[in-house]
Order: structure tokens, then sequence, then C-alpha cells
């Protein structure tokens, strides 16, 4: 017998390709999205809309909406909970919009799930490296310690690198495990831990066997060359296609953990399809740090651009300095591992993107709402 997944958020980036790969896994695939302008366009047809418009059941509709979302819930085998606003920065000045979509929508989504007369199997929640802050590093004094934000007189005086929060010697980043301390960053960060503990406590409870993935930096063709909010490849992709200058914040240095998006689907699809009816808190990643600058670069190579790369010394409040996951978890208990190397990715990606029309590019406006509050200096 066919089981039936919904997908909240289906039409994104991530939604889209994991629609289509449970299609080919034998699933029916039921979609819930608001194809929210920012994402989509005004037109709402965006490339990831079209790619399964015609093949999933498409409920138009915010995750808020009690009616829409009973009605996208009725009879489901499986959720895969996607739904929520994703950019860092602009977290932090609206504020209401975040907590609501991504806290509200996801308890929501909880409320109407425990009062089904007949509830999903398993639930896969969407959440993010963004919960660890600054994640785990190493002190030669004092061992495993967890920075907390970095001071603004520090940043401005150019010293980005976090230090000991206890005898304020410099540490070595290392990969960021599960049962690191969760101290998020950002707004964006709190609604994420929200969401997953909310699962996390809700779904073992009611006999739902629930995952939450914590993705970190997920790119790939399909990822919104739009959204100025979001990916730092398609910022820097829509800038260096019209030979654009790109302004890299800090020194260029800080790092991030970039995996590519089949590589994040495989992992969507092990964990929905795992037999085991565990629940627990797995990281999705490479396992490896690049720094920004080296993505620049790899990119400004790729697309054969002119475009300037300077390294500004400016930065967001909020931001962190390095994170990459520790991905044994993974390993051990869903047998999956990343396939696909950065170089590999990256290829892949930006021959995406040349095939994409040059879009009007809304980064320089994004950063000026952010100084005009003062969260960019």
């Amino acid at each position: 017998m066919t089981k039936t997944v919904l997908i909240t958020g289906g039409a994104g980036f991530i939604g889209s390709h994991t629609a289509r790969a449970l299609i080919s896994h034998g699933w029916r695939v039921r979609v819930l999205d608001s194809l929210s302008t920012q994402i989509h366009g005004t037109s709402g047809n965006s490339h990831t809309f079209l790619a399964i418009r015609d093949h999933v059941d498409f409920f138009h509709g915010d995750i808020r909406n009690r009616e829409t979302v009973l009605a996208a819930l009725e009879g489901v085998d499986a959720v895969v909970h996607l739904a929520a606003e994703t950019g860092t920065g602009q977290s932090m000045y609206e504020i209401e919009r975040y907590t609501d979509v991504n806290v509200r929508g996801t308890s929501l989504l909880l409320d109407l799930i425990t009062s089904s007369a007949k509830r999903p199997k398993k639930l896969i929640i969407a959440s993010s490296r963004a919960l660890y802050g600054e994640g785990q590093y190493e002190c030669s004094n004092h061992g495993i310690v967890y920075p907390e934000m970095r001071k603004e007189t520090d940043l401005i005086e150019g010293r980005f690198d976090p230090r000991c929060p206890i005898c304020d010697e410099k540490v070595r980043r290392c990969a960021t495990a599960e049962n690191s301390k969760l101290h998020p960053s950002s707004v964006y960060g709190i609604t994420k831990h929200a969401q997953e503990q909310l699962a996390m406590l809700s779904g073992p409870i009611l006999g739902v066997s629930t995952i939450a993935l914590r993705y970190q930096n997920v790119y790939g063709p399909g990822q919104s060359l739009k959204n100025p909010y979001t990916g730092i490849l398609s910022i820097f992709s829509s800038r260096m296609i019209q030979n654009r200058s790109i302004n890299i914040f800090e020194d260029g240095k800080e790092s991030r953990d970039f995996v590519y998006i089949d590589d994040v689907v495989s992992a969507t699809v092990a964990a929905l399809e795992d037999k085991q009816e565990i629940s627990d808190c797995i990281n999705i990643g490479s396992g490896i740090a690049t720094d920004v600058l080296t993505v620049a670069k790899l990119l400004k190579d790729k697309y054969s651009s002119n475009s300037e790369i300077t390294i500004s010394g400016n930065f967001r409040v909020g931001d962190i300095r390095h994170n990459f996951a520790d991905i044994t978890k993974a390993k051990k208990l869903l047998n999956w591992q990343p396939k696909i190397s950065l170089a590999e990715g990256i290829a892949k990606f930006t021959d995406w993107v040349r095939l994409q029309p040059v879009t009007r590019d809304e980064y320089e406006l994004s950063l000026t709402e952010m100084k005009n509050i003062g969260l960019l200096k």
C-alpha cells in the first residue's frame, strides 16, 4: 500500500528536492506551502515550485492556518516539517514574524497531530546548526568550551576569533556534536531551538517517531537566487554573474560547513524510511569547515567573473565565527554519509546558475536594512 507524506514548505529549496526523491521511492507526496514572495517571487512560479506542481497534491496555504493544516494532515503516514522563515540576519529585525511562523506554526502542526484520529507514524523536522551558536571549541587550559556571542568592541577592533569564556585565551575550533551546548546567537536560531524542543517533547509522547535533522549550510541547484537573506553561495553567484563587487565580512576566514542538496535529501529520506522508530537529533553536514574567502574564490573562478572581492572588516551582529558538524551519529544511526565534495558541488551549482535568468540583485537593500537598524557594522 502506498504511503502518503506531507511536506510543509515542500515547494522550497530542500522541500522540492525531497518531494521528487520521495516520489521516486514510491511515496505519495502532499505539499503545503505559502509560496512566499521573498522565496518564490510575486508570481509564485519559482523553479522549485514548477518542478513539483504537477507531481504532488498541493495545498496552497500558511502553516499558521488551522483549516489548511488540518486538511493537509488528513490521513498522512508521515510529516516532513520544513516550513519556516530562514534568514539569520533578517530574523534580528523581524522578530515577530520569525517567531510567529516558526514557533506558532510548529505549535499548530503539533496540536493538530495530537488531535488527529490517525496520527502520522513519523515526524521529520528541519532543525539547524544555528542552535549551537559558536559551537564547540577546545582551550589548551580548560578543554572543551563554548564561547558566548562575540563582543562588539572586539569585532570593531578586528579581533574576530572567539576566546575561552573562562581564561580569555585563544581556542581551537572543533567539530560540533549533538550533545554540545545549545546557545543560539540569533532570533532565527532561537526559533529553530524552540521548534526542535516542541517536536522532540511532543512527538515521542504521542507515539510519533520524531527526528530533528540539524542541517548545516545547504546549497545546490534550485536555491533561490532572489532571496538576499540566505545562502552566501547564491548571494555571491547573483553578483558574480553580473560582475558586481563582493563584500566579504570580517577577515574572510570565518568558516561554515557547506553540504550539497543531494546529500541533505538522501539523509532526510533515510531518516523518514528508517525502520528503527527512533526519536533523536542528528547533525547533517559535510563535517568539513571551509572559510568564506575560499568559497568566494572558487565561485569567481567557475564563473570567470570580473567581480572584485573585498575583505571589508564589516560584521553582522549575531553572526558566528565557525561551526562545522560532527556527523558520527548520522553515519551510525542512518547509515548515511555525504558523497558530494565541495568542488564537485560548486561545479554542479554554478552550471545550474548559468542557465538561470539574471534577476534583480536585492543584496544591497538587505545590507541597508541592517545598517539602518544597527546590525551591520
